[in-house]
């Protein structure tokens, strides 16, 4: 695939002047792919899920050329991540599986859900510090799977249907997001209890959900298109709303320098906001209906898939 690069200026949405220029790339996907989410590997390839294929997909940013490896029948990919042996490791729901996709063979490893949770309808994973992989399904499941045993575990989510997003922070807590539940949950992942969070007001929608290098959460309110900032230790919560709109903040991510990005729906946009100066800027795709889903990145570089345009973007500073 050809990449297109486009060097930008970014506006700021809050505060006075212009931001200095950074370097916008795009890199196309085959048509259909619909990518999800994205995930930089260490080798500097990224991997993203190509969920209208049932694929897992690699891009070489080098190249811009693409590969995807079919997960199997009916495979229908949501969350990718890479993990601590390098492989994708990513949310299967078309199989209500856990797929392991191993980055020198490619080859395909599931590990199936327990039969009791059937359809979990999953969609995000992160690692704790002991290398165990924590998930979430929307119809009401969170869940682990150690990699060395195979050992998967599944539990129902308090307040049933909405897990969504999911982190872990720097002393190795694991937090997701509810959407449809309306709060955020810490587990315990010795005993695999859920604690949960209310939010600062009801009805905000936690979508996604990111650990600063404090341990600070970051969440985003699909709901209210609000960034909601949750301290653990003194149990309070700090809003932002995003410029211009009242809904559609889905994705989150917070980069090495603590810089908080988001992706806005509404203006078809992703959003830097640094919680130094309460400012954002804001990087508009250009292309309608870019409905980017998923950040992630490493230094200097954050990723995301542009589900609605067959494509990967970069922003590097």
């Amino acid at each position: 695939m050809i990449s297109i690069v486009v060097a930008a200026f970014a506006v700021i949405a809050l505060g006075i002047g212009e931001a200095s220029a950074v370097q916008v790339s795009y890199y196309e996907v085959p048509r259909g792919a619909r990518p999800h989410d994205v995930a930089p590997a260490p080798d500097g390839t990224v991997w993203y899920t190509a969920q209208g294929q049932g694929a897992a997909g690699i891009l070489d940013p080098k190249t811009g050329k693409t590969m995807q490896i079919p997960l199997g029948p009916d495979a229908a990919p949501h969350g990718v991540i890479v993990g601590p042996d390098r492989a994708a490791w990513i949310t299967e729901g078309g199989q209500n599986a856990i797929a392991r996709v191993d980055p020198a063979s490619k080859a395909v490893k599931l590990f199936p859900l327990p039969k009791e949770f059937s359809d979990a309808n999953l969609n995000t994973a992160t690692f704790d510090r002991k290398g165990i992989l924590w998930f979430t399904g929307q119809n009401g499941v969170y869940g682990r799977v150690d990699p060395a045993s195979g050992k998967v575990e599944a539990f129902k989510a308090p307040k049933g249907v909405g897990p969504y997003g999911i982190t872990t922070t720097p002393s190795g807590d694991v937090w997701y997001a509810s959407l449809a539940g309306d709060h955020i949950v810490k587990i315990d992942t010795v005993s695999g209890d859920a604690l949960m969070v209310a939010p600062p007001k009801p009805g905000v929608g936690p979508r996604r959900i990111w650990s600063d290098s404090k341990g600070l959460l970051w969440v985003s309110f699909w709901n209210t298109g609000e960034i909601g900032r949750y301290d653990p230790l003194n149990k309070v919560w700090k809003v932002w709303s995003l410029p211009k709109v009242k809904r559609g903040c889905y994705a989150i991510y917070v980069d090495d320098k603590d810089k908080v990005w988001v992706s806005d729906f509404e203006t078809n946009a992703i959003l830097r906001f640094d919680p130094a100066t309460e400012k954002f800027e804001t990087f508009p795709s250009n292309k309608r209906r870019a409905d980017v889903r998923q950040l992630a990145g490493r230094p200097g570089e954050v990723w995301g898939a542009e589900s609605g345009t067959d494509r990967l973007i970069v922003i590097r500073d």
